[in-house]
């Protein structure tokens, strides 16, 4: 086997490997394991997938039975309004979600206006895209702006003043 040696670290490579082409869709410069890191995402993101998809059934078969909107059901209750006795922004979420399910649109708009508007299609967006990309053999990582997280913000923040005020 023929050894060469690198001359800008001196160190020895092998000149009889053979360089594998990388990844259908992946940079020119991806290294050579790159078709098996694909192989291991498109993996990770069914199997992460499926998970998720079960674990959505079986809350979803579980409040369909149980209504959020009747004191005393097993439902957790949320800390923030525990303590203080106001609405966070995400109140009424699990009473939105129940109300969804049973094909109530104007229940769920009232049980959470913005959560239903804005949270909905944005969690419906981010999983999309984490699956579509993962099964396209590619990582993809959600990384919002320092703008995006301050618009977030802001939105929350309006929202649960708006909210409890309003009544």
């Amino acid at each position: 086997m023929a050894e060469e040696h690198d001359g800008r670290t001196g160190a020895a490579t092998d000149a009889a490997a053979p360089i594998s082409p990388p990844a259908s869709g992946a940079s020119p410069y991806a290294a050579s394991g790159a078709a098996t890191d694909a192989t291991r995402v498109r993996r990770t993101a069914l199997r992460t997938a499926v998970v998720v998809t079960g674990l959505t059934a079986a809350a979803a078969a579980y409040l369909w039975h149980t209504n959020p909107h009747r004191p005393g059901q097993a439902l957790p209750r949320c800390p923030f309004n525990a303590m203080t006795g106001l609405l966070c922004p995400a109140c009424g979420g699990t009473r939105m979600a129940y109300d969804l399910l049973h094909g109530d649109l104007p229940a769920a708009f009232h049980d959470n206006a913005a959560l239903l508007v804005l949270g909905v299609p944005l969690a419906a967006y981010v999983g999309g895209r984490l699956l579509y990309e993962g099964l396209r053999g590619r990582r993809y990582r959600v990384r919002p702006t320092p703008r995006t997280l301050a618009a977030i913000l802001a939105t929350a923040l309006v929202w649960g003043v708006v909210r409890n005020v309003a009544g």
